[in-house]
């Protein structure tokens, strides 16, 4: 079923998010972590940096604070997504979200005192999204059970002096990766690379189409789950039907609901109409499943996990919630500010981290479709 709902409450999160529904819908030492840097060039860091975000790296102290005791800062940070290890885990395919406090004129300057260092290193780029805002991703998917940290050294951008460095440990949990075949009508659920779950789904049934998309399909492509509802309140006013009266109109409280999209596809439970699951096609979009189904499912989901839904005409666009794996790597690179060639390849990369569908670089389709 799908739904309009903006700043809608999202239990991992701690500030509401802003979104378009649509459907029918440790204590222990660590091990020497990479420093990867804006360009993505990595080299081996003391264990210390990644065990404790307190000693990680804002240096050199003495002059930072010299130079903070004149000026206002030029540039800050508004938020940093997703929270920290004290406050949620996330799946392999999480991105870092940076969001500025203000335009940045001189994005290189900024994207070059970003820092990421991981216990289980792989390559990984930023990329501008917007002058505030700028995503970190790996070239494959994160490796899973380890800590990342996350180091914004601001006072070291020239004319920035007085800014407060900022850093924030992510914890990455077990690496949940689904696959949904919208033609053989279920979602395959593996845990560490083991199946752990066959889900009878009915997924998208089509048949609506607005301004040459059909808004009825659910979107082909790999989806991170960017949160979840315990019940979520989906309604058809994204199509502009808000009277009860109306044949398409319908407001109901969906069960298990963990969302995929910013265009409002979560997998949920099935309100009713069991008996297509596993058979066919029937929601306005969103994944249904079956209530046993649905309910586990969103116990094990991490904002970040992976969901790749295959056979559907309707390609999922880069640009859609956390749908970054559209891009292929070396499409996702050129979004850097920094000069191309300056990314190295030198940290090991898991070889079978990410699905073949994540290289598929599919492009050109409207933003937030309903």
């Amino acid at each position: 079923m799908n739904t309009l709902r903006r700043a809608a409450h999202v239990t991992l999160t701690v500030a509401a998010i802003a979104v378009a529904t649509a459907c029918s819908a440790g204590g222990t030492t660590a091990p020497a972590a990479s420093v990867t840097g804006a360009a993505g060039t990595a080299t081996q860091a003391p264990a210390t940096q990644a065990r404790d975000v307190k000693t990680a790296a804002l240096a050199p102290r003495a002059a930072s604070q010299t130079a903070r005791k004149t000026g206002k800062p030029k540039l800050g940070i508004a938020d940093i997504t997703p929270m920290g290890e004290k406050v949620e885990r996330v799946g392999v395919g999480f991105p870092i979200i940076v969001t500025f406090d203000r335009a940045v004129r001189d994005r290189a300057a900024a994207e070059a005192v970003l820092q990421v260092q991981a216990q289980k290193p792989v390559e990984g780029a930023w990329r501008w999204v917007s002058d505030r805002k700028v995503v970190y991703r790996t070239k494959t998917f994160w490796k899973p059970h380890q800590k990342v940290l996350l180091t914004a050294r601001l006072s070291q951008i020239p004319g920035n002096e007085a800014a407060k460095d900022v850093s924030r440990r992510f914890a990455v949990g077990t690496a949940n990766i689904s696959v949904v075949d919208t033609k053989r009508h279920v979602m395959k659920v593996r845990r560490d690379g083991k199946l752990a779950k066959t889900i009878p789904i009915s997924a998208g049934r089509g048949g609506l189409p607005r301004n040459g998309v059909d808004v009825y399909l659910t979107t082909t492509g790999v989806h991170l789950a960017m949160g979840k509802k315990r019940v979520e309140t989906m309604t058809s006013s994204w199509l502009g039907v808000t009277d009860p009266k109306d044949p398409l109109y319908y407001k109901l409280e969906i069960p298990w609901a963990v969302r995929i999209s910013d265009s409002g596809e979560y997998v949920h439970q099935s309100a009713g109409d069991y008996q297509f699951l596993g058979k066919s096609n029937q929601s306005h979009g969103c994944v249904r499943a079956t209530p046993a189904g649905a309910k586990w499912f969103y116990g094990i989901s991490q904002r970040g996990d992976v969901i790749q839904v295959t056979g559907t005409k309707r390609k999922l666009d880069w640009r859609n919630g956390w749908s970054y794996w559209q891009l292929s790597w070396t499409q996702w690179k050129r979004g850097s500010a920094l000069p191309a060639g300056s990314a190295s390849a030198s940290a090991t990369a898991s070889p079978s981290a990410s699905p073949s569908a994540a290289q598929a670089g599919l492009q050109g389709q409207d933003a937030l479709q309903g």
